[in-house]
């Protein structure tokens, strides 16, 4: 990620979204048809926001009105879709991965749970971003930060910087996501430990600072939804959590929260998108991805929606630039080959003992 962390602090590279469209993503729809000669159903399992996902589907069915009613929106953690992908392998029931860290995408290619996207699809994403057999690409990059409730403690009064949540007077201050469901704290998580990781060539540091931290966690949300009203009860002003996300709920249902960038920098995660192998929705997966991954489905949702994306845009999305945002330096490949090992060793041994 290294080619890209001068791009994150200038704002989105830009390039003409004509080359883009040449590749065939031009946001229409080619009506692609099932086995049997029409519109098939197709299922997408999803980690991204409800609304969010619900919208994008909504403009496919106008672009495609003979697709209308043919998607099924299953929402889960990142984590728990790639379990539930690997239960249904011998009989898949989903077509559509949408949401899950590169870690996870790599898991579910080695796998052979995953099916190439169409080739215009994943052309148009940097070879960064994608699998090389283009089982995955990553249709957005995630900054992982800290979310406040600006009612309780204001942008200023929050932590500035990682270390700060286990030296400042935090006890019971943090509210934070349940860590083994989510591909956003499974990765924050793996990134606090590899940030240490060199000091003794060892996750014991790593290890110390999370323990510090669940000293400081009062709960442990089930999913999104309670985390974010848990904070506007009240319950605790502070958490860790994903910039677009809380970006769509500062300008949506809940107002007082807000993001705040660490100062040494954010793991910047690579948040993909698959097509699932033997899915029985293959057409409709294959149109519904085209359109995703089109410059102007990509580019509503950048301007809209607080979206980073993979694919290069005509213009950078006019909040970007504000946020300043710093990639943390981080090994990914050590996280991918140690991800398991690192969460199930906190679970077990850190989790709740503070």
């Amino acid at each position: 990620m290294v080619q890209r962390r001068h791009l994150l602090a200038a704002g989105l590279a830009l390039a003409p979204a004509a080359a883009l469209a040449g590749c065939g993503l031009d946001g229409g729809g080619s009506g692609a048809d099932g086995e049997s000669g029409g519109p098939t159903p197709f299922t997408i399992y999803t980690a991204r926001d409800k609304d969010l996902a619900e919208d994008v589907i909504s403009k496919f069915e106008a672009a495609n009105p003979e697709w209308e009613g043919m998607a099924t929106l299953l929402t889960l953690g990142a984590q728990e879709a790639l379990e539930r992908i690997r239960a249904e392998k011998s009989n898949p029931q989903g077509d559509i991965w949408w949401g899950g860290t590169r870690q996870q995408m790599a898991l579910g290619a080695s796998d052979g749970l995953l099916a190439a996207a169409p080739q215009a699809v994943v052309d148009a994403v940097p070879e960064d971003y994608r699998d090389p057999e283009g089982l995955w690409v990553g249709e957005m990059l995630l900054a992982e930060l800290f979310m406040v409730n600006t009612e309780m403690m204001s942008k200023d009064e929050a932590p500035q910087d990682w270390d700060e949540l286990i030296t400042f007077d935090l006890k019971g201050q943090l509210i934070i996501r349940d860590v083994e469901a989510s591909g956003t704290m499974r990765s924050i998580y793996c990134a606090m430990i590899d940030r240490l990781y060199d000091k003794d060539d060892s996750a014991e540091a790593g290890y110390e600072w999370l323990a510090k931290l669940d000293a400081n966690t009062k709960t442990y949300a089930a999913n999104p939804t309670d985390l974010y009203q848990r904070l506007s009860r009240q319950e605790a002003p502070l958490s860790l959590w994903n910039l677009q996300d809380v970006m769509l709920q500062k300008f949506g249902d809940f107002p007082m929260l807000d993001a705040v960038v660490p100062a040494s920098g954010a793991p910047i995660l690579v948040d993909g998108v698959a097509k699932v192998a033997g899915g029985p929705g293959a057409a409709g997966a294959d149109l519904f991805l085209e359109f995703l991954m089109s410059p102007e489905t990509q580019g509503t949702l950048a301007e809209e929606r607080y979206q980073i994306p993979t694919i290069e845009l005509t213009s950078e999305p006019s909040w970007l630039a504000e946020l300043n945002l710093k990639e943390m330096e981080l090994d990914w490949d050590r996280i991918g080959e140690n991800e398991n090992d690192w969460i199930a060793h906190w679970a077990s041994d850190i989790k709740g003992k503070g």
